[in-house]
């Protein structure tokens, strides 16, 4: 007599196929409990035990979404079980999809959040990147709505290709017209992501050089040695050839001084052991060498190379000066005499007789 129940036709279904489906979806309830009670909880105890809030906030972001697609995939999964009008399995195949891709929407952008903000707390130290993350994590939502969009659209039954070529050709003119900005944007977004340099380094780009003072979604500004602001394009930026001496580990210097052809050998053979005790002598900095290197036209030139041993520019002109007038004082001390271009005339008087 049960089997005689089961069997009874509501709405084009039995009373079994009913049961069964009320079944799956209970075990469906069951185990995302069971899930939530041994993953979710677990997940919760330790992100607690950890120094930072990051990975709390994470396990709260997706702990809801998760829950929901599992619902929905258990739900979908009782439905197969039961014979439906086309109407309303179409309605239910929208309201599923779209519902899902929110779902997914919402687990990926938290992940892929999440994964920006442990690379922002890692490089914390870097004065930009609040900034940059700021404005990269807005673009990434909006690219994953946009394939959001698109998933949905193939799902119900879209043309893809169709729309985008419509969009294509009735967007041609705005294109053109913004291409200059979407460059700028794409630049900005390569200087974020490949740092060739940051906020504070010390750059030259062409002619130009400068420290970085702010970089913008479209332009990039310098200050230059001599206090202007210099604002370039990050196009130009990204497409020019570009020195940073903030990532230098160390400043390699080289240069020349001469002294005069009265200068004895005696003293020839002392000036590279005074300039290697002078250049000692200076904090940060390191000798490699000092020689005499040539005969010039009015001055017996010494070629010296030191290291120093910071990319600060400011200690380099420090150490650069301090050097100099340590080498005039000791120079003086010696008796050996800086070289300057000179001419010597020689007069020959002949006698002539009246």
């Amino acid at each position: 007599m049960l089997s005689d129940i089961l069997q009874k036709t509501f709405l084009g279904n039995t009373l079994e196929a009913y049961g069964i489906s009320l079944l799956n979806i209970g075990v469906g309830i069951a185990i995302a409990h069971l899930l939530k009670r041994l993953i979710l909880r677990r997940l919760k105890r330790w992100a607690k035990r950890t120094a930072n809030t990051l990975d709390d906030q994470l396990v709260r972001l997706i702990e809801r979404p998760t829950l929901w697609l599992l619902y929905l995939g258990f739900g979908y999964i009782s439905l197969q079980n039961l014979t439906l009008y086309p109407t309303v399995a179409e309605l239910l195949t929208v309201v599923g999809v779209i519902f899902a891709t929110l779902l997914l929407l919402q687990l990926v952008g938290s992940v892929a959040e999440y994964s920006l903000r442990i690379y922002g707390f890692i490089h914390r130290d870097q004065p930009n990147m609040r900034q940059s993350l700021n404005a990269l994590i807005p673009a990434v939502r909006v690219f994953l709505w946009a394939i959001g969009i698109v998933f949905v659209l193939d799902n119900l039954g879209f043309d893809i290709s169709a729309v985008v070529t419509g969009l294509g050709i009735g967007g041609v003119a705005i294109a053109l017209a913004s291409q200059g900005i979407l460059q700028d944007l794409f630049s900005y977004f390569s200087i974020l992501l490949d740092r060739p340099f940051e906020i504070g380094d010390f750059i030259v780009v062409g002619d130009m050089s400068g420290t970085v003072q702010q970089v913008g979604i479209k332009t990039t500004r310098l200050q230059s040695l001599d206090g202007e602001q210099l604002i370039l394009a990050n196009t130009d930026l990204t497409a020019s050839r570009i020195q940073n001496f903030q990532r230098m580990a160390q400043r390699r210097i080289a240069f020349n001084l001469g002294v005069t052809y009265e200068t004895s050998k005696t003293q020839l053979e002392l000036i590279p052991d005074i300039l290697r005790h002078i250049i000692e002598g200076i904090p940060q900095v390191t000798f490699d060498r000092a020689h005499f290197a040539s005969f010039g036209d009015s001055s017996l030139n010494y070629e010296v190379v030191y290291l120093v041993e910071t990319n600060d520019y400011m200690v380099y002109i420090d150490v650069q000066q301090q050097m100099n007038l340590t080498i005039k004082e000791q120079f003086d001390k010696a008796g050996i005499e800086f070289a300057y271009p000179t001419q010597v005339l020689y007069l020959n008087r002949l006698n002539t007789k009246p």
